[in-house]
């Protein structure tokens, strides 16, 4: 049976009130929608992902997220509408060829699991469809238009809604052209599918599978995922050379210096940068900057190292590894580079989108001994700490 998960992720994340929509916050260096995208990918339940995006997001996650990350599963990527129902009825058209089973969950609830996914998704085989939720823990009551109790509700078949929820692919769709044809919207697929008498199972999910709609749930979004993550430091170290050229600019750390004379290289010849990127990659155990970017090839031909150094961010992280700090010693007699200092600092950690406070750079004379202390050229040596994050649990 085809099983095919929809998820819809074109919402703005306007009661977060953030600048960044809320299924690209950051949790744990990684957007959240990766996270849960990264789930349905492993999920042996599911064959194919359809997403909805924003409009003006299609290409950029295309190529920062579904490539970036192999989530290869995710094959089809549509234009979300003004509402969540809306962006589920584009995905639902975009469904190609036969489909047993469709799989509903919110972009913003990382923390699904494969386990959940089997049991909503067996559980709607049987039954024709089914909702994960945990059952009510507090008291509910109802209250009239000034807020004063008129009951008690019982609360023990009352239960909060979350997803995946699972449906057969005729169910929902015939739901959907009901509910469109009488502009009928509503809060969740469950209950278009409920307005026309189809039985819904709730399944029993967990109180982690939290949706992430205000900033304190980002603040229990990132609690829970400490909790299960293990963070290991691993330590790389970085050296590079470059000896003084005529006609050559001078440029460390992203700063042009003025000087007499430049550093010799197939690229800008930005020692300091070289030797940051050789820490990091160390560091990830990835191999080094003459490896993936070698000086034979006319495409990194007077390239900005700033260029090089973002590459390389993007190749640690995608092996799971991330900044936590540098810490680099330039050595030379001339020119004194104690005024570019700051602005050194701002450029890689702004590239590195780290702190500046986790960027330390200084320097240091030979004393006139061996080639850097007869100004002949300039050594630097690197260190860069990474954060290794592992999950112990099979959430991804």
């Amino acid at each position: 049976m085809k099983t095919v998960a929809i998820i819809p992720a074109g919402g703005a994340g306007k009661r977060l009130k953030s600048h960044v929509a809320k299924q690209f916050l950051l949790l744990d260096g990684l957007p959240v929608l990766v996270h849960t995208l990264k789930v349905f990918q492993k999920s042996k339940d599911i064959d194919d992902i359809i997403l909805a995006l924003p409009p003006d997001e299609l290409v950029s996650v295309r190529q920062d997220v579904i490539e970036k990350y192999g989530l290869t599963k995710t094959k089809t990527v549509v234009a979300g509408g003004g509402e969540r129902q809306d962006s589920v009825k584009n995905c639902l058209a975009a469904v190609q060829g036969e489909c047993d089973l469709v799989v509903i969950h919110d972009a913003v609830r990382p923390f699904v699991t494969e386990e959940l996914i089997r049991r909503v998704v067996d559980a709607a085989r049987v039954t024709g469809a089914a909702s994960a939720g945990v059952k009510a823990k507090d008291t509910i009551k109802e209250t009239g238009e000034d807020r004063m109790v008129l009951s008690t509700v019982p609360r023990h078949n009352l239960w909060q809604t979350q997803t995946p929820q699972a449906f057969k692919f005729e169910l929902l769709k015939d739901a959907y052209k009901a509910a469109y044809d009488e502009k009928f919207y509503g809060t969740d697929d469950a209950s278009l599918v409920e307005r026309r008498g189809g039985r819904v199972e709730m399944i029993e999910g967990s109180s982690a599978n939290i949706k992430i709609t205000t900033k304190e749930d980002m603040l229990i979004a990132d609690a829970l995922m400490k909790k299960d993550i293990k963070i290991s430091l691993r330590n790389g170290f970085g050296y590079d050379s470059h000896r003084f050229a005529e006609d050559r600019k001078l440029i460390l750390g992203g700063v042009e210096i003025p000087f007499e004379k430049g550093l010799y290289g197939h690229s800008d010849a930005d020692a300091l940068i070289h030797a940051i990127c050789d820490a990091m990659l160390g560091a990830a155990g990835a191999g080094d900057i003459g490896r993936h970017f070698p000086d034979t090839d006319p495409e990194y031909k007077n390239i900005s190292s700033m260029i090089l150094l973002e590459k390389v961010k993007k190749i640690i992280e995608a092996k799971g590894f991330f900044i936590n700090n540098l810490d680099a010693t330039v050595v030379m007699e001339m020119p004194k580079l104690a005024p570019y200092a700051a602005q050194m600092i701002s450029n890689v950690a702004g590239v590195l989108n780290i702190a500046e406070t986790s960027v330390n750079i200084k320097a240091k004379t030979n004393e006139g001994m061996g080639f850097t202390g007869k100004n002949e050229g300039v050594a630097v040596f690197a260190i860069a700490t990474v954060t290794e994050r592992k999950s112990d649990g099979s959430r991804v």
